[in-house]
């Protein structure tokens, strides 16, 4: 049975279109899933109530961007998560690491930390915040040198 050239490059664009839409899909899904989650909510909601570090960011408005699914950082089992979520505001940007764990008898998340770092390397402790206006440069005693 003979197939002609035309035929053949017709199905590899339909296979490749039905692929990356497929792809593209999954990714969507994957990443509404995380943003809906309770403990990516707990740790925004820990950010937005931290009125330095929101300033630190120029936020309002906050945006929160989609978080990198290849990043070792992130991961995410029945019982622990822990996830690295790029912010960012209008005066500056940067990660919200965060480690939540499950509590078995409620089903329910907690937060267990919760750090903003800045581009510049200044590290906000949202469990802890600082009163005034003074962030720290990795003073935490945070292993930070993993979070890039």
């Amino acid at each position: 049975m003979r197939v002609s050239t035309s035929h053949l490059q017709q199905l590899t664009i339909f296979t490749t279109v039905l692929t990356g839409g497929g792809i593209g899909t999954m990714y969507y899904l994957q990443q509404k899933k995380f943003s809906q989650s309770d403990y990516h909510q707990l740790a925004l909601q820990k950010l937005e109530d931290c009125p330095v570090a929101m300033e630190n960011l120029g936020a309002p408005p906050l945006k929160v961007h989609n978080i990198h699914l290849t990043d070792r950082y992130n991961r995410v089992d029945p019982y622990t998560a822990q996830i690295k979520i790029p912010v960012s505001g209008s005066k500056n940007g940067g990660y919200l690491f965060t480690t939540s764990i499950r509590d078995l008898d409620t089903n329910k998340w907690s937060l267990k930390l919760a750090v903003l770092r800045l581009r510049e390397g200044q590290t906000i402790n949202l469990l802890d915040p600082p009163l005034a206006q003074e962030t720290t440069k990795d003073t935490l005693g945070l292993d930070t040198e993993h979070w890039n």
